[in-house]
């Protein structure tokens, strides 16, 4: 399977971002990809301000230029993220898109980016956004593909369910920061995907040193082993890949983490609340003769 990532430069201007992505796109397309994935908030700087100002309707000129684009090249579109207004909220969302140009499916970032970082950076994504509340899994060609946004790839619970639910790639449109990217970038795409053995697809934009949020960049793609298939740098680049899904299968065979789970003693969703308590057992040592007692 052909994949195209888009590591585009962000502006503040929205039509020129939307054309700069329309032309990246038709680049992935002449390469062979079958699917193509633009990053996170492609549309607009990464700042609390802008979010308002760019927010747009399902169906307005943001959304359409994405149809179209996914039309005119038939690919399947994962269109990045952007600033989506509904009823009164604003989300960041990506919206996905068919190769006929229909959306299938559409992703509003679970987990808001609200940090404050010791030294490093500070962020509350909470303050403009309102937080989704489903998790995004579509099929296509008979591929199950499962999508999240930036900081949701921190949590290994949301990876799970959407491998259980059959993914067998998970996208994240992200846009790490410079105290985040060094730091966890990398080490994230690869923990899930040797969590679940799939392949994991970071799209991030490309590294502008003097706008208001600078992005660490490095577009990556993780195979189900682990490893780095490939990386791009800070700077603007589109990345076409062939990906080999049959590899999956191949390494949940040799290595069986998937069947082997024991779901009699945890509960798979990750709740506080453990199913079993009765197989909790505490330890604790003797001060007497320093030999372990079961409580």
């Amino acid at each position: 399977m052909k994949i195209g990532i888009v590591q585009m430069p962000v502006t503040d201007d929205k039509d020129e971002n939307l054309s700069y992505a329309a032309r990246c796109i038709n680049e992935c397309a002449k390469k062979g990809a079958e699917m193509v994935i633009l990053p996170e908030m492609f549309v607009c700087p990464y700042t609390n301000t802008h979010f308002p100002v760019y927010a747009e309707e399902k169906g307005d000129k943001t959304w359409r230029a994405l149809s179209e684009a996914a039309h005119n090249n038939s690919v399947l579109l994962v269109g990045g993220s952007v600033p989506e207004k509904d009823n009164g909220r604003i989300y960041n969302t990506s919206f996905i898109f068919s190769s006929s140009g229909g959306q299938i499916a559409r992703h509003r970032k679970i987990h808001l980016f609200d940090i404050d970082i010791r030294g490093g950076q500070c962020f509350r994504e909470s303050d403009v956004f309102s937080a989704g509340d489903s998790i995004t899994v579509f099929e296509m060609n008979g591929i199950k593909i499962g999508v999240c946004i930036c900081f949701d790839m921190r949590f290994p619970e949301l990876s799970r369910i959407m491998t259980l639910k059959g993914a067998q790639l998970i996208i994240a449109p992200a846009a790490f920061n410079m105290t985040t990217g060094p730091a966890h970038w990398e080490l994230l795409f690869r923990q899930r995907a040797v969590d679940n053995q799939l392949y994991t697809i970071g799209a991030a934009p490309a590294r502008n040193e003097n706008g208001p949020y600078v992005s660490y960049g490095n577009s990556i793609v993780v195979s189900p082993w682990g490893d780095v298939v490939c990386r791009a740098s800070e700077k603007p680049v589109n990345i076409v890949i062939d990906i080999d899904l049959e590899s999956i299968n191949d390494i949940r065979s040799q290595l069986p983490l998937l069947s082997a789970r024991r779901t009699d003693l945890y509960n798979v969703v990750g709740s506080d609340k453990f199913p079993h308590e009765k197989l909790f057992k505490t330890w604790k040592i003797s001060k007497r003769n320093d030999t372990e007692i079961e409580n």
